[in-house]
């Protein structure tokens, strides 16, 4: 079993900086953030490995960054320049022995 506690989100206007933070009750070699909008499926933003291995899905890539501490099992993501689009809901989310664990989710919101 898996715990993930996320901290951050929040409401900003578009151009502005957030971030988030999730907490894993135990080690864990790939994590990373998916985003869901209302009505829309669950998607991949970013992952990063223990290892430091890192993938961003294209609209995001030079705007967010995910970093982890692997000493407390941590992993952030900033998000600059963020857009309207970028509305969402936040998971963070643990691959462990196969299965994917999900924290409760952050509400990010971007005013234009």
């Amino acid at each position: 079993q898996v715990q993930l506690v996320e901290s951050g989100g929040g409401l900003v206007q578009a151009g502005e900086s957030l971030r988030l933070s999730c907490a894993a009750s135990r080690t864990i070699v790939k994590m990373g953030w998916y985003r869901q909008t209302p009505g829309g499926q669950r998607d991949l933003v970013a992952t990063r490995t223990i290892s430091g291995i890192t993938d961003y899905v294209d609209s995001v890539r030079g705007r967010f960054t995910i970093s982890r501490d692997n000493a407390k099992n941590t992993m952030a993501m900033q998000m600059n320049s963020l857009v309207p689009e970028d509305t969402a809901v936040y998971y963070c989310y643990a691959l462990y022995l196969g299965k994917k664990y999900w924290g409760h989710g952050t509400q990010v919101t971007v005013s234009s």
